[in-house]
């Protein structure tokens, strides 16, 4: 399939190269030229802007929306709105907020244009490994898409086969799903987003105790100095903590035991927040992923071993680079 790429960054430029790995066409836009240049570098087709992207594309274009929530989405998202035609797809593989897709799909809806949501996980490793994608839109549409997202998704891989699913959704076991019309999507995703930050901050805490077992304030003989990169090393070797976000932080205390490159000073990208309000709107308790959330608020303030670890395990899976000290 031929289809528009819009934001090569972290994740779009690798979602091209992914696309073209598997023998789809793009045509690719970003406002860096030096980045339309290095993917266009490995097969696709440059475009100097959203008109010159949309003229390109076959009949029933498809475009590919990867750039930050917000504001940036929000435009480019209408203007493509008033390039394409029925029948055409824009899909937003950001991390929009799901009101945001529930409100553009009906817009675009009344001009003939689909809208289909992809939440997507798998940060700067996605090329390799591919992306987990969670969709929201119309049935038809994301049938559609099927070859772009089975091109995306990692695959069964090497994970077993969980018992007791025969009959069930294939999809799931790829790495893709469909989840819902359009914003469901992006809803579960940002729960998925409330769920990691939880995840991390319980590493982070966990190993913030272990780091500070040598504290002058215990007692001589209570005090352990500790290996932090030993420790999450074997954790990773059949223990039930054992997870990606454990890779990574294994990773991160191999190179740097102290991890000084890293502030401490944790950004949050919005699910979080988002996750909470909707914990509020449905009166669902949620004191750990709250918690998780204040957290990085306060790890503005002052930094602690365990918010250099958050700041690490970011930077493994993301490429989140935090502000300087």
């Amino acid at each position: 399939m031929k289809l528009g790429v819009i934001g090569l960054g972290r994740m779009g430029g690798n979602i091209s190269l992914r696309l073209m790995k598997h023998g789809h066409e793009c045509v690719v836009y970003d406002n860096s030229e030096k980045a339309v240049d290095h993917i266009a570098r490995e097969g696709a087709s440059k475009s100097t802007g959203l008109q010159d992207m949309v003229s390109q594309l076959p009949t029933r274009k498809i475009v590919w929306v990867m750039l930050p929530s917000g504001k940036i989405t929000e435009d480019t998202v209408h203007a493509l709105g008033e390039m394409m035609g029925k029948g055409d797809i824009i899909i937003d593989g950001g991390n929009s907020m799901y009101k945001d897709d529930i409100r553009r799909a009906a817009n675009l809806r009344e001009k003939g244009i689909v809208y289909v949501d992809v939440g997507t996980s798998g940060g700067v490793w996605g090329l390799e490994r591919g992306y987990c994608m969670m969709i929201g839109g119309e049935d038809a549409a994301v049938k559609y898409l099927d070859p772009i997202l089975s091109a995306l998704a990692p695959g069964e891989g090497t994970i077993d086969k969980t018992p007791g699913r025969k009959g069930r959704n294939q999809t799931a076991e790829q790495g893709y799903l469909h989840c819902g019309p359009a914003g469901a999507g992006h809803f579960v995703k940002m729960v998925h987003n409330g769920i990691e930050y939880g995840i991390m901050q319980a590493y982070a805490e966990g190993f913030d105790i272990l780091k500070n077992k040598d504290s002058h304030e215990l007692p001589e003989n209570e005090r352990f100095s500790l290996n932090m990169g030993d420790i999450a090393e074997v954790w990773r070797r059949g223990s039930v903590v054992s997870s990606w976000l454990l890779d990574l932080t294994s990773l991160a205390l191999a190179s740097d035991e102290k991890l000084e490159k890293f502030t401490g000073d944790v950004s949050d990208s919005g699910e979080g927040r988002w996750t909470i309000d909707a914990a509020v709107e449905e009166a669902v308790p949620v004191p750990v992923l709250a918690a998780s959330l204040f957290a990085r608020f306060r790890s503005r303030e002052e930094h602690t071993f365990g918010e250099k670890m958050l700041s690490a395990m970011r930077f493994g899976f993301g490429g989140h680079v935090e502000p300087k000290a």
